[in-house]
């Protein structure tokens, strides 16, 4: 065991929730208590060891908010390009494995869409989707799937109304991302035939746009990185739909589940409560990505460039694995009172969920405004939303990279 005041321990395996096999198996949507642990405690930097490729690689996970935020910050010193061999997940070709200017310029071909005045004007849009798959919901019958019936579907309308795809491909296209959020039952070779028919066909998406004037996002792409390698414009698009539909489903379902079944305030879930003030909706979704983001940072190493010491007093060397933790600095006591309760009138409340620097999340704006008019929408239209089920009693998606629901059965 790990005293709260150690600031190294040789033998803590991350991510915390690894079974015998090696699979991080978190059993609910809190994180790890450690994280609150060692953002409060010592250093706020801890020594772990990673399995890469069946390999063990040490590196320290660092917690503290001011740490955290100059890791994210200074890409000339903690590299993302530098730090692939450390990863979990092969991001290789996108820009989550880029630093500075191949890192700008592909993310220079899309940054335009995602701003958040280009969201304003794509408000109608997901407005309407989520109407539309609330609808169709209803008109299903309870009790449902919320992960299946609702956030999968608007999730993906709402990405490729975005990226320009054609309505009649968008099964055809889901089916293809099941292997990403592993709703298919799919051997290893099908995923990886998917994966190549997925790219075949956004290839030959991208093919038909060239030169075209500027419309969906995929004909940006496709004259705005047509200088890209082939992989990397290909990447371009399935990372936008992997963020933008699977971080999404898994932030509605979620937050869902942690509405419907934690107290707020006494004798009152935080579901019942947004009944009654809507009005907090917006501050009630930030509060619940600082405390439960279905994103995870913890798989984004850095590697360091050159000896550093961090704003804590902590020395780092050259070619030391960093991981910045935001789970842990949106936990740490030193910016965020009482950090483990749920308060949807914290304010500020600069959580780093999405990052921050050159690899804040892209898609940032985007993704929280869906969210929150997924939940605006729910409680307007299913105002008895509840769990089918126990709460503890739902599972959750094995993987480092997103939590989530596997599925959210509900009642109304």
């Amino acid at each position: 065991m790990i005293s709260v005041g150690q600031d190294i321990a040789a033998e803590l395996r991350h991510p915390f929730y690894l079974d015998a096999d090696g699979v991080n198996r978190p059993t609910g949507p809190d994180k790890h208590p450690y994280y609150a642990r060692f953002a409060a405690s010592g250093s706020g930097v801890v020594r772990v060891l990673r399995q890469v490729g069946g390999e063990t690689v040490p590196a320290f996970l660092v917690c503290r908010y001011a740490d955290v935020r100059e890791v994210l910050r200074r890409q000339e010193v903690f590299s993302r390009a530098a730090a692939a061999p450390a990863d979990q997940t092969d991001v290789s070709g996108t820009m989550l494995g880029m630093d500075g200017a191949e890192h700008a310029r592909v993310r220079g071909a899309v940054k335009d869409a995602f701003t958040k005045p280009a969201v304003a004007d794509l408000s109608d849009v997901v407005r309407a989707a989520a109407d539309a798959h609330v609808s169709a919901l209803l008109a299903r019958g309870r009790p449902a799937d919320l992960v299946r019936d609702f956030a999968i579907p608007f999730s993906l309308d709402v990405i490729c109304d975005i990226l320009g795809l054609p309505r009649d491909d968008r099964m055809q296209f889901r089916r293809w991302g099941d292997m990403f959020l592993g709703a298919g039952d799919l051997s290893r070779d099908d995923a990886a035939r998917s994966a190549m028919e997925m790219g075949g066909y956004l290839w030959g998406q991208l093919e038909a746009r060239r030169g075209c004037p500027a419309g969906d996002l995929l004909t940006r792409i496709a004259n705005g990185a047509a200088d890209q390698p082939m992989d990397i414009q290909i990447k371009l698009p399935i990372a936008l739909v992997v963020g933008g539909w699977e971080t999404v489903a898994s932030g509605i379902t979620t937050f869902v589940h942690v509405l419907c079944s934690r107290g707020y305030e006494p004798g009152r879930t935080g579901w019942e409560y947004l009944l009654d003030h809507p009005d907090k909706v917006d501050s009630a979704v930030t509060e619940l990505e600082r405390l439960f983001s279905p994103t995870n940072g913890d798989d984004m190493p850095r590697r360091v460039m050159a000896d550093v010491r961090l704003p804590s007093g902590h020395q780092l060397s050259e070619g030391d694995i960093v991981i910045p933790s935001h789970d842990a600095a949106n936990r740490d006591p030193e910016v965020f009172r009482d950090p483990e309760r749920m308060d949807f009138d914290r304010d500020p409340n600069p959580h780093l969920s999405f990052g921050f620097g050159a690899h804040y999340c892209i898609g940032a704006h985007l993704g929280a405004f869906e969210v929150r008019t997924a939940i605006r929408t729910l409680l307007r239209e299913l105002p008895g939303l509840r769990l089918a089920v126990p709460a503890d009693e739902v599972s959750w998606k094995p993987g480092h990279t997103i939590l989530g629901p596997v599925a959210l059965p509900v009642d109304w």
